[in-house]
């Protein structure tokens, strides 16, 4: 279980709304956010509904200036719980869409896909097991892309504009 407040203003003040699960829309209970508090659990928000645009990795915590902190806008519009995996944890990487070209798997994080693979070019994927967080830097540094098991064709599939990616890591003890 998950419990995320979205706040209208700073400081935790003005309308709120609070979630407990995924939410695809949230436009309908807040016009602008800018400050929230995860009381349990850790969340993926998203600027755009259904799951889309710039995302943003939350875990338990008060963020009393969200706006400033994480580097956006005050336009919150959708968001999803990540829930808790304790089994193993399994990712195919492919070079080409469709899964397709070069595969390297992984059942561990990578903080420097150059360094470990020779490439950083990642155009499809499938997580088999476990849920991950795939950053477009080396070091877990840059745009953040939340990865559940399923298959990812392309990387807009993923909700990345490109294809490069330098650091991935597993999701664990949430």
């Amino acid at each position: 279980m998950g419990k995320i407040i979205f706040y209208e203003d700073r400081d935790f003040s003005g309308c709120q709304h609070e979630c407990i699960n995924d939410c695809a829309d949230l436009h309908f209970y807040f016009n602008r956010c800018q400050s929230i508090r995860v009381e349990s659990g850790c969340f993926m928000v998203y600027d755009r509904p259904n799951y889309m645009g710039h995302q943003h990795f939350l875990r338990r915590g008060d963020y009393c200036d969200y706006q400033r902190l994480m580097g956006m806008n005050d336009c919150v519009r959708s968001c999803r719980i990540i829930p808790a995996h304790r089994g193993s944890f399994r990712i195919r990487l492919y070079d080409r869409y469709d899964m397709a070209g070069q595969m390297m798997e992984l059942c561990d994080d990578c903080p420097n896909m150059m360094e470990r693979f020779r490439m950083s070019d990642i155009n499809s994927c499938n997580v088999m097991e476990g849920h991950w967080l795939m950053y477009d830097q080396a070091n877990y540094m840059g745009r953040p892309y939340y990865l559940r098991p399923s298959e990812y064709r392309m990387p807009s599939d993923w909700g990345g504009q490109s294809c490069r990616i330098g650091s991935i890591k597993r999701l664990m003890d949430l």
